[in-house]
């Protein structure tokens, strides 16, 4: 059986926390799709293409997981790929009220995609990637949150602060 699934983003940048939901998501899909989101609400630090390359360069170990980039209603692009599951990650309470109703309005628009939660380890359920950014604006130590490459993605576009 052909299982697959979706773990849509922003990862600006990709975090160990992403990393760990990843690998949880890769070993029960055959197929694992990482749709790097192109809108989004938030203002990213990396463009879509810098994104793009740091999620590929950091998931490159794993042969069932692939790298794309999205724009548009998540559940549009599912159907397109022809993906019937979506995986998200749950870090916190805090995070399960938006991914709860995000869920519920995609059940809506696409009743026959389901949305499957992930818990990352509990090392990582503190770890976003706006904190990790801001602790790179300042000149802070990165090196527990992201893989190396991505510290040094991080330290090369940013110049410390402080």
């Amino acid at each position: 059986m052909n299982r697959a699934a979706i773990y849509a983003g922003t990862f600006d940048p990709i975090t160990l926390g992403h990393l760990d939901v990843i690998e949880r998501a890769a070993r029960i899909f055959n197929r694992l799709i990482l749709a790097v989101a192109v809108s989004t609400r938030k203002a990213t630090l990396f463009s879509v293409e810098e994104r793009r390359a740091l999620v590929r360069n950091v998931v490159r170990r794993f042969k069932n997981v692939e790298v794309d980039i999205f724009d548009g209603l998540l559940v549009q692009y599912a159907r397109k790929k022809g993906v019937r599951v979506l995986v998200r990650g749950l870090r916190a309470f805090s995070d399960f009220e938006f991914e709860f109703q995000m869920a519920l309005t995609n059940r809506k628009m696409a009743p026959d995609i389901e949305t499957l939660f992930l818990m990352p380890k509990e090392d990582f359920s503190y770890v976003s990637s706006s904190t990790v950014r801001e602790v790179a604006q300042y000149g802070g130590d990165t090196s527990s949150f992201v893989a190396p490459s991505v510290e040094r993605a991080l330290q090369a576009k940013l110049k410390p602060r402080g």
